[in-house]
């Protein structure tokens, strides 16, 4: 073996054990463990559909507790910022969901137990519509609703 060959092996085969020890190989195992997708969650057309797939057995009910902060006009769709606060008690997820989106599901977020039931994202807008913010607390659905402008569409415009 040439001094070369012996160093690119040599290098390959260190570098293969630092990622092994910063826990990098075993990522295909962890992504087996985690939870499932939920799929048909984000194949929902629509609120209720949204709703039934997370596992809510009624509609949902609008509540004054739980604060969609959205801008009214955004002026890029490809980036519209949403955030929610939850004062319901025992908030366990919060999503966003965009009524005319091709699908209408944007973001889920689990909210563990003991943290501020306080999320922000970004979401992507094809054209002005209405943005619900989606709070679980317990087994019921609660949301808020606010209407967003776009002025420059993001989904293909």
């Amino acid at each position: 073996m040439e001094r070369r060959e012996f160093m690119h092996k040599g290098s390959g085969a260190a570098a293969l054990g630092l990622a092994a020890a910063a826990g990098l190989v075993p990522a295909a195992a962890r992504a087996q463990a985690a939870p499932a997708w939920n799929k048909a969650a984000f194949e929902a057309k629509t609120l209720a559909e949204a709703v039934k797939a997370l596992g809510g057995a009624a509609a949902a009910t609008e509540s004054k507790d739980l604060i969609l902060a959205a801008p009214e006009i955004a002026e890029n769709g490809a980036v519209v910022r949403v955030g929610a606060t939850s004062n319901i008690p025992n908030t366990t997820q919060i999503a966003f969901v965009v009524e005319k989106n091709p699908n209408a599901l944007a973001a889920v977020f689990d909210v563990p137990a003991g943290t501020d039931p306080n999320v922000s994202t970004n979401v992507k807008m094809g054209q002005s519509s209405n943005v619900y913010a989606l709070a679980k607390a317990g087994d019921k659905f609660f949301y808020s609703v606010k209407e967003v402008k776009v002025t420059l569409g993001g989904c293909g415009g």
